[in-house]
């Protein structure tokens, strides 16, 4: 078994007092893009997690949009800079893996989070693609039913995450529900004015829709918007994947009724206490590691390499959603 760390260097040996040094790992993070709630919750517990690990330097840097350009750069600075560990959410998987692979062969460990790219040494993964997709399908079943018309607007085409999470969403709804159909799947490109455009066409093309998937943080609160602007709430459901905070007034005015996610702040938490771990030791398939606050995690085996599981989806409803702050 290949080990993911080789990374670990000796320790700086100090004659007076013949004291060693903690060995400093400077971490970098780039997100899809900032500027939006979900990228700066995962931010926050980065911040969080490098806080607690007093060895971490954490370095966050990201476009305005979802470039994977942009992100290709990012690495490329970073390279050139001799991180210890680039930690990044990728755009495009493919594109992104020449980069990726030349900081890996530059020594640098290289850790995806949220969404996989096919060069790395560990991928932290929020939720499974089949968690993620059955929850969507069974919410948008119990609102709109087993016969439901729903379309789909997701963020890109190639994005990694929401292309598995819908092949995960077509493999439920074929194996339990083989009269709900998606017509129609839609990009927005991580802009919320064109999910809430896109949405619009969508309704006006297929006057019979019953329900609308947003599957991204951005195209959620579009759809929902729309929705709402339209006149059609409890008429057309939405559900999908963003942060409470940012749903919570479409969850009031009765647009919504739930929002299908995971912690974004232990995400970004988890990914940073992962990439120190493997920076601090050698971790192997099957070994676990320490996660401050979230507790013990276990490395596992894909046809990549190592990665982690940061647990199930969570439902936000209007029972608990006032309990959460990002």
């Amino acid at each position: 078994m290949r080990k993911l760390v080789t990374l670990v260097t000796a320790l700086t040996i100090f004659a007076i007092a013949g004291l060693a040094s903690a060995q400093q790992y400077q971490i970098a993070m780039i997100p899809k893009l900032v500027g939006i709630d979900y990228f700066a919750a995962t931010e926050q517990g980065a911040v969080e997690a490098a806080a607690e690990l007093d060895n971490v330097t954490l370095i966050h840097r990201g476009s305005t949009t979802d470039s994977v350009n942009d992100q290709i750069q990012l690495i490329e600075n970073f390279i050139t800079a001799g991180v210890d560990a680039i930690t990044v959410a990728s755009n495009d998987p493919q594109a992104i893996a020449p980069s990726l692979q030349r900081a890996m062969d530059a020594g640098i460990l290289v850790v995806t989070f949220d969404a996989d790219a096919n060069a790395r040494d560990m991928f932290i993964n929020q939720a499974t693609f089949d968690g993620i997709g059955i929850s969507m399908v069974d919410e948008m079943v119990r609102q709109v039913g087993e016969d439901g018309v729903t379309a789909v607007v997701t963020s890109s085409l190639t994005a990694p995450n929401q292309n598995a999470w819908l092949a995960a969403m077509n493999e439920h709804i074929a194996a339990n529900y083989p009269n709900f159909q998606i017509i129609d799947v839609r990009p927005a490109e991580e802009d919320q004015q064109r999910a809430f455009a896109v949405t619009q066409d969508l309704m006006q093309v297929y006057p019979n829709l019953d329900g609308v998937f947003g599957l991204s943080s951005v195209a959620f609160p579009g759809a929902a918007e729309a929705v709402q602007q339209a006149g059609r709430a409890g008429e057309v459901a939405v559900v999908g994947l963003s942060t409470p905070k940012q749903m919570k007034p479409f969850m009031d005015a009765g647009v919504i009724e739930s929002v299908v996610l995971w912690n974004p702040i232990d995400l970004g938490y988890l990914t940073i206490y992962a990439a120190e771990a493997l920076l601090s030791g050698t971790l192997e398939v099957g070994d676990s590691f320490e996660a401050g606050k979230l507790g013990t995690f276990t490395v596992q085996q894909d046809d990549i390499g190592a990665w982690v599981l940061l647990g199930d989806p969570f439902l936000f409803t209007p029972e608990n959603i006032g309990d959460f702050d990002f």
